[in-house]
């Protein structure tokens, strides 16, 4: 992978009147990369990509894409492609001559256009709907349509904003399935809008976390679910969440309510302590819980107690019985706490 930087985001803010959507953004993109835009409603992930495309204007701040400047380039001149949530197909063409349209009104030549829409569509897996309209086709064929409208502008960066919302939960996963296929296979350098965190886990080479109009984190998915910047990365990133647990430390002893856990050295006497679900495991002497709730979801089951003030749940493999309230001993897999300040939500650096 070439190590050119396709995307570059200085300082870049957005506004609205007296109301801000996005404060100093700071994004660094090399080529071939996947960077997912995730967070939750109103984060402003869908400004962002607007911006980037050319769509909205910035109100401060700088924007290159493949090392030029465009933040004043209107969105033709900016070497992108974007693939909407709906799919904005014309109706009364064919799947070619969507695919084909960008092409046809650049004036690309016809033998080479019918080549390029050929590669596409078998890359895509849809050669053979190319005569067929719009309407004769499923959602997810649709969506592969304007994926490979896309596709055939060989651009500098795709653009993808929450494509797979408009598609049931099975064959949502099957187009994340073919997305990552489709980068691994072209190399492409795209940044993908979503509010799924499985998607963004899935799908990213780098994810950037986004909250009311700030970057959170940026990392590889690895880092953001293992390492969380803060409380709130760590709690929409992972499903079910990461518990936080208020705690205090004395006497070098870690103070979950009635629990009481060896302290790591450095830490301040009041802390948030993070603990991921899949880390609490049976048996061994850590806590010893009484269940509040336990939900049995096939493979595995949600283990529901309640620990210093907060509910906590732990992933546990297999099946348990749904209505017991016996007591359960439970283990800390070591090494796996994270630590957050108590007032702020920052991570604790140890």
């Amino acid at each position: 992978m070439s190590t050119s930087h396709v995307l570059q985001t200085n300082g870049l803010a957005k506004a609205y009147g007296a109301v801000e959507v996005l404060r100093d953004v700071n994004i660094d993109m090399v080529q071939g990369e996947f960077l997912v835009l995730v967070g939750p409603s109103g984060c402003g992930k869908s400004t962002l990509l607007n911006c980037i495309a050319g769509l909205e204007e910035i109100s401060a701040g700088s924007l290159m894409i493949g090392g030029r400047d465009v933040t004043q380039e209107p969105p033709k001149d900016r070497d992108i492609a974007m693939v909407f949530q709906s799919y904005a197909l014309y109706p009364t063409m064919t799947v070619a001559e969507n695919i084909g349209f960008g092409m046809k009104i650049r004036k690309v030549p016809k033998a080479q256009m019918d080549a390029k829409i050929a590669e596409v569509a078998k890359l895509l897996q849809i050669d053979h709907l190319l005569d067929r309209n719009p309407s004769q086709l499923s959602g997810g064929q649709r969506q592969r349509v304007a994926m490979g409208r896309a596709l055939v502008r060989d651009p500098k960066l795709f653009l993808f904003d929450e494509p797979l919302s408009n598609l049931d939960a099975k064959l949502r996963v099957e187009m994340r399935a073919e997305i990552k296929r489709l980068h691994k296979t072209t190399g492409a350098s795209v940044v993908y809008v979503t509010h799924d965190q499985i998607e963004a886990m899935t799908l990213a080479s780098r994810i950037v976390v986004l909250k009311g109009g700030d970057i959170q984190q940026i990392g590889t998915p690895q880092e953001i679910y293992d390492r969380p910047a803060n409380t709130f990365v760590a709690d929409f990133m992972g499903s079910p969440p990461m518990n936080i647990i208020p705690a205090t430390i004395s006497d070098g002893r870690l103070n979950l309510g009635d629990v009481s856990l060896p302290a790591r050295q450095g830490l301040p006497d009041h802390v948030q302590v993070g603990i991921r679900p899949e880390h609490l495991s049976l048996g061994g002497s850590d806590l010893r819980v009484t269940p509040t709730m336990i939900e049995n979801t096939g493979a595995e089951c949600y283990l529901n107690f309640g620990l210093n003030g907060v509910t906590v749940t732990a992933r546990l493999p297999g099946r348990m019985d749904e209505n017991s309230t016996d007591p359960v001993n439970l283990s800390i897999t070591p090494g796996k706490l994270n630590f957050f300040e108590a007032e702020t939500g920052a991570r604790i650096y140890l």
